[in-house]
């Protein structure tokens, strides 16, 4: 017998594919123990985008998330997906930084690492394979599959047996977007037992319905792992169900043993989880369907859609797609897997919307042309880097990446000071830290508030009854909202929410059965400016996207963009946090800045204007 086993991703890639990692925590505990019972190899449920997420939209503390699913699932292995010196960033982060979050997320409870590389650079997972061997953590290296000019069965092998030699122990091959065919496979598979001699696994994404085939292929080629997810979160972008893989091989050689009836179980409960939260199924769609030309993975395919969604462009999409080939090819054929899929998906975007190609140039695709990322796997359109860096050169080939950032944990902690209680706080600071910041400042808040209603609520009378956890939203709406009073009237009892001034804390107090008071006097609505008239000779700089405006820094001695300043064609004016990327917005020609009309970190939409130039000559 050669069972097959599992590793199920509905906690991580499965909710990242379908649902864009919107999965509360509070959507996971009850069914945990239950998944527990089923004899996974191991549970995937940390890294790729759950710890932005987990910030950024879900107001969650990832390191808590962790740290529960640890406590409800002590019988399984728990298992993350990092992206080598990226860890689970968009960008490359300090050996010292890399070894923490690495040895952090052992002992929060990861067993095992899944650590890819975007562009199958061995250079950026040296210090996260360090990290492993030294705290002794399984190590899964992956290898980021995908189908182009340069990428070759041979480059693959020589790609896992340098995995090998930095410790890894276990291959993965990691087809993030469906393009593994069952005879591919079958080669790939041999092809790694034969000469690297680890245990292979084997990820893929359902997208255009190769999967199945694909793992039952891959079993009878010696593969040890399959990826899979329960069937209310599978298909489509997502991986194959586990149940029809458990079904597909029973009585076979490869039977997983596992018991479906649990299985089955297990989705109806995921099953109300998505009618609840009104998620829709994972479907192969014709777009799809097309994956064997545009390649886009599954969770980067999720990602387009409410990007698009967001920028009110989703008929776009066609062209979107159409686009993201052609970019890939100028840029050097990278696999697209985090971040390169984040940064040619945004390139395209930018490219279909504003409809000047290159016109508008991430950050990170600035860094990746520079070889900041990490070596091309191909050779880079000439004219292309011309555009993106203008004169300046790219890193040398002998220069690794990673090497260049030197900051250090002790920097990171003083700038993030009291905010930060635990390591784990600095660490998630270092890797998201706008995100990071609002998170713990709201939770220290949220503290302070608690002392207060703990030692300084008081109620007039022993039978008036106030919702102390109402008191608490209506505190968090003071703070939030920069208003100086509240008061709530109910049952007889008057609740009163106060701000002496915007800089303490708020006070809340409860009064007596409130008496009737005189009406508010209503204020004349103020008179309409006259709109504001400018120069013929001012341009406006408008938004290219929906996202979050931020100041660039100065061509003067001062910080940042300011009225006045004179910038030259191709400067940078200002940056616009659009998809997880820092956007540069870029002078079209040698001018002034005569009004600069956001303020910094304010969201901007698409067409708002950001800034008024004047041309002017050399």
């Amino acid at each position: 017998m050669k069972p097959l086993h599992i590793m199920d991703t509905t906690l991580r890639d499965a909710h990242q594919s379908l649902w864009a990692t919107r999965m509360e925590t509070g959507d996971m505990l009850p069914i945990l123990s239950k998944i527990d019972q089923v004899g996974y190899w191991s549970l995937e449920m940390w890294g790729g985008a759950t710890f932005d997420t987990c910030l950024r939209f879900l107001d969650e503390n990832p390191w808590d998330r962790l740290r529960v699913i640890k406590q409800h699932c002590p019988h399984t292995p728990l298992q993350m997906l990092t992206r080598g010196q990226n860890l689970i960033g968009y960008h490359h982060y300090s050996k010292e930084i890399v070894n923490r979050f690495i040895k952090a997320s052992a002992r929060n409870g990861i067993d095992v690492f899944r650590v890819f590389d975007a562009l199958n650079d061995i250079r950026n997972v040296l210090d996260t394979a360090e990290a492993l061997n030294e705290c002794g953590a399984h190590f899964e290296g992956a290898i980021s599959y995908t189908m182009s000019p340069v990428h070759t069965l041979d480059s693959y092998v020589e790609y896992a047996q340098q995995l090998k030699e930095i410790g890894a122990k276990s291959i993965c091959i990691k087809d993030m977007a469906g393009m593994l065919t069952p005879y591919r496979t079958e080669r790939l598979v041999n092809a790694l037992n034969q000469e690297v001699g680890l245990p292979v696994h084997v990820h893929c994404h359902y997208v255009g319905g190769m999967a199945p085939a694909n793992y039952i292929k891959a079993a009878e080629a010696g593969a040890c792992i399959v990826d899979t997810a329960s069937a209310p979160l599978a298909f489509g972008n997502s991986q194959p169900a586990v149940e029809m893989i458990v079904a597909a091989l029973k009585e076979s050689e490869y039977d997983t043993g596992l018991d479906l009836d649990l299985l089955f179980e297990i989705s109806d409960y995921w099953e109300e989880v998505r009618m609840k939260r009104s998620y829709k199924r994972g479907i192969s769609t014709l777009s799809h369907m097309r994956v064997y030309s545009h390649q886009v993975p599954g969770g980067m395919m999720s990602n387009l859609v409410s990007q698009l969604e967001i920028q009110k462009a989703t008929d776009r999409m066609g062209e979107v797609l159409e686009e993201i080939p052609r970019v890939r090819a100028e840029v050097g054929y990278p696999p697209l897997v985090t971040p390169m899929s984040q940064i040619v998906g945004t390139q395209s975007v930018f490219n279909v919307l504003t409809g000047k190609r290159w016109s508008v140039i991430s950050k990170e695709m600035k860094d990746y042309i520079g070889g900041y990322y990490g070596k091309a796997p191909g050779k880079i359109d000439p004219e292309v880097q011309k555009i993106v860096l203008g004169g300046e050169q790219p890193l040398p080939d002998d220069v690794a990446p990673g090497s260049l950032v030197t900051t250090t944990y002790d920097e990171v902690a003083e700038e993030i000071g009291d905010l930060a209680k635990s390591e784990e706080d600095v660490l998630m600071y270092a890797l998201f830290p706008n995100e990071a910041r609002q998170f713990l400042e709201k939770q220290r808040k949220i503290e302070k508030t608690n002392f207060l209603m703990n030692n300084a609520v008081s109620i007039t009378k022993e039978e008036d009854y106030v919702d102390i956890a109402q008191i608490r939203d209506l505190v968090k709406l003071v703070e939030e909202s920069g208003v100086g009073e509240i008061t709530v009237e109910e049952a007889g009892a008057k609740v009163t929410i106060r701000t002496p001034n915007m800089a303490a804390a708020p006070v809340a107090y409860a009064a007596a059965p409130a008496q009737a008071t005189a009406p508010v006097q209503q204020q004349a609505p103020a008179a309409e400016q006259p709109a504001k008239t400018r120069p013929a000779s001012w341009k406006p700089v408008e938004a290219p996207m929906v996202g979050t405006f931020y100041a660039a820094p100065s061509p003067d001695a001062d910080p940042f963009v300011k009225e006045g300043d004179k910038v030259g064609a191709g400067d940078t004016l200002c940056i616009v946090e659009a998809m997880k990327l820092m956007n540069e917005i870029a002078a079209e020609e040698m001018c002034v800045v005569r009004e600069v009309c956001v303020e910094n970190a304010a969201p901007v939409e698409f067409g708002t204007v950001m800034f008024y130039v004047e041309p002017v000559s050399e």
